[in-house]
């Protein structure tokens, strides 16, 4: 460790945010730069150690290049048709090489396959590979190998095998080769224990039809058809990315502690399962046709959650972990300068009321499934929801886990309320043994004490929590999740505040940071996600043409190959938060589902929903909505 501090150059590595592309084997994933080097990888899941994490710090941090030694005149980037392989062209004065960089899907060992393809002429080309385990702490021991090397530290092992010689040149493993037109060279990255015999020689060729058929097989399934079928499509396969194959659990990004706010203090671990952020993806990914990863996720679910009903948790590790312990990795400088680097997610220990909502909704809306541990998800749902009913009165952390302090968070208590409804919704459908008359009343309590509680007058809107003056961008979800029907002057007035007090450059901020107390200092960037709930907002009360522009031009931020991180940050021009972030490309697939009539906010059950609007106020007129559709462009 002492020699790797020595010889730090000190230069931070990593490229802008949205200037990397994702592979993975849907059990971890990495970060590919448009410059064809491989900045970030956790090792062997998502939640490993990083052995690449150039990302948060140097090049001393670990990182796997593969690019020209020349100058590059031009660089060109896509995903090969409905897949998860990417295909870096550079192009120089010598020629044109292609460079093809996947993960196979996983048998026994996870792989990194990169090949270098000849297009035009003759280009010098340079490989250089310096592996780092423990986050880029540990500087592996590096034996040569027949073809190539093998890296070992503790138990961690990861072999190298290639088809060009290969030499140690400061600290950094180093190839410089040649590749005419027609030609190809392979490069293949192995991890596996170093208890264990060295992993067999992958067939590159066999692994890049298997990863071709693999994503498009899965493609195939999907049913939307609309206009924005290419967004959508890559939003759902980011997603499908970011699933652990082996439990279902899905993760809210593929990074730590990319930061909010470029060398501020918000950065968070988000290589985790939220069950707010699993059950949103499950609901959109049931709505195109996906039920085998609802089923799975069902399962996951199950698991993570059995037990007394009072320790349920907003986070869980990818196999229903529950010690998520937060701490610092000190030795990394973080993402252009960003820190601290964070390990582990403190929200674990949070009460956040609103994930009872977005389970029970995903709940009863997941198809049933048979499993090992034989839980049935009804019983599970109604423990929750008599647990619900014990706990709803009191505040909470809500749904951004800010640090100030529990409130009465106006979005929780309707997230409680969609967890009573779905409840109660779902026990009568299959005549279920709840106690639906209890429900029944604290549901219609949770309704009354919101509108009275959590809207004001004065700005004719819902607030962030009781009593305050705050706007927060989660009051959007009021009408998507059916709380008060899309029409409701209340609901409408509400996207109008938003609108004119939240949005700054054309983009939706969770709530003014300078005005909020959430415990943290400096501020962030604009919430993707909570932009895309504006357009869905937008669409349900009537200002479609207002949506779609809002649409296109979010749909503008997605990097060359479709993937969103966090938060946009409208002064800087550039993509901040972790990345890609399943939330974002979440609210992404439900404006374009909305858009195209395959979605819409499900009503409350029973007469309540027909009572729900207030006779007294008057719906909005369309003269109106015109007059709200001009201010909004």
């Amino acid at each position: 460790m002492a020699e790797l501090k020595k010889k730090s150059s000190g230069t931070l590595h990593g490229s802008r945010i949205e200037d990397y592309s994702l592979i993975g084997d849907c059990e971890t994933a990495a970060l590919v730069s448009r410059e064809g080097s491989i900045d970030w990888l956790c090792w062997p899941s998502f939640s490993s150690p990083a052995c690449f994490a150039a990302l948060l710090g140097t090049r001393d941090h670990g990182f796997w290049r593969i690019s020209p030694k020349g100058k590059v005149k031009a660089i060109r980037r896509r995903y090969a048709e409905q897949t998860l392989i990417v295909e870096t062209t550079f192009e120089t004065r010598e020629g044109e090489v292609c460079l093809i960089d996947f993960m196979p899907p996983r048998e026994r060992h996870s792989h990194v396959v990169r090949i270098v393809r000849g297009v035009r002429g003759k280009v010098a080309m340079q490989m250089d590979l310096a592996i780092r385990f423990d986050y880029g702490r540990t500087v592996p021991w590096v034996v040569r190998t027949d073809g190539g090397l093998r890296a070992i530290a503790g138990s961690d092992m990861a072999t190298l095998r290639a088809d060009v010689p290969l030499h140690g040149e400061g600290m950094t493993t180093r190839s410089n080769f040649t590749v005419r037109k027609g030609e190809d060279v392979t490069f293949t990255l192995t991890s596996s224990s170093s208890l264990e015999k060295a992993p067999k020689v992958l067939s590159v060729k066999r692994a890049l039809a298997g990863t071709q058929s693999f994503w498009r097989g899965w493609s195939r399934k999907n049913k939307y058809t609309g206009p924005y079928a290419d967004a959508v499509e890559r939003s759902l396969m980011t997603l499908k990315a970011m699933t652990y194959r082996p439990s279902g659990g899905i993760v809210a990004a593929a990074t730590t502690s990319l930061p909010e706010k470029i060398g501020g203090p918000r950065n968070w671990d988000y290589r985790y399962c939220w069950l707010r952020d699993t059950a949103f993806t499950l609901l959109i990914l049931m709505q195109a046709g996906y039920v085998e990863e609802a089923v799975e996720w069902r399962k996951w679910l199950l698991r993570a959650i059995a037990g007394a009903p009072g320790q349920v948790q907003t986070i869980y590790g990818i196999c229903g972990e529950r010690q998520l312990v937060e701490w610092e990795a000190d030795w990394l400088p973080g993402y252009e300068g960003s820190k601290p680097v964070r390990i582990g997610n403190a929200a674990v220990d949070q009460f956040q009321l609103d994930v009872f909502g977005e389970v029970s909704a995903a709940l009863s809306r997941t198809p049933q499934a048979e499993d090992e541990i034989r839980l049935s998800a009804s019983s599970v749902q109604a423990g929750l929801i008599d647990h619900l009913c014990q706990v709803w009165p009191n505040p909470d952390e809500g749904i951004w886990e800010t640090r100030g302090g529990p409130e009465h968070f106006t979005h929780s208590k309707v997230m409680a309320w969609v967890a009573l409804d779905r409840a109660i919704k779902h026990h009568e459908q299959y005549d279920g043994k709840g106690d639906v008359k209890r429900w029944k009343k604290n549901r219609d309590m949770i309704h009354r004490e919101v509108c009275r509680k959590g809207f004001d007058k004065k700005l004719n809107s819902f607030v962030q929590s009781y009593g305050s003056k705050q706007l927060d961008a989660s009051c959007l979800r009021i009408g998507l999740v059916g709380f008060l029907p899309p029409d409701d002057p209340r609901f409408v007035g509400t996207v109008e505040a938003i609108e004119k007090r939240l949005m700054k450059g054309g983009f939706v901020e969770r709530y003014d940071t300078k005005k909020t107390d959430d415990g943290l200092s400096g501020s962030e960037g604009a919430f993707l996600a909570c932009s895309f709930w504006m357009v869905t907002s937008l669409w349900l009360i009537g200002r479609k043409d207002d949506a779609r522009v809002m649409f296109d031009r979010l749909l503008a931020l997605r990097n060359d190959v479709g993937l969103l991180s966090e938060e946009y940050d409208p002064i800087a021009k550039r993509m901040v938060g972790n990345f890609p972030q399943a939330l974002s490309h979440i609210a992404l697939l439900q404006a374009a589902f909305v858009m195209v009539g395959l979605w819409v906010p499900e009503p409350a059950s029973g007469k309540k929903a027909a009572s729900q609007v207030d006779p007294k106020r008057k719906r909005p007129s369309i003269k109106r909505e015109r007059k709200s559709s001009k201010r909004s462009r």
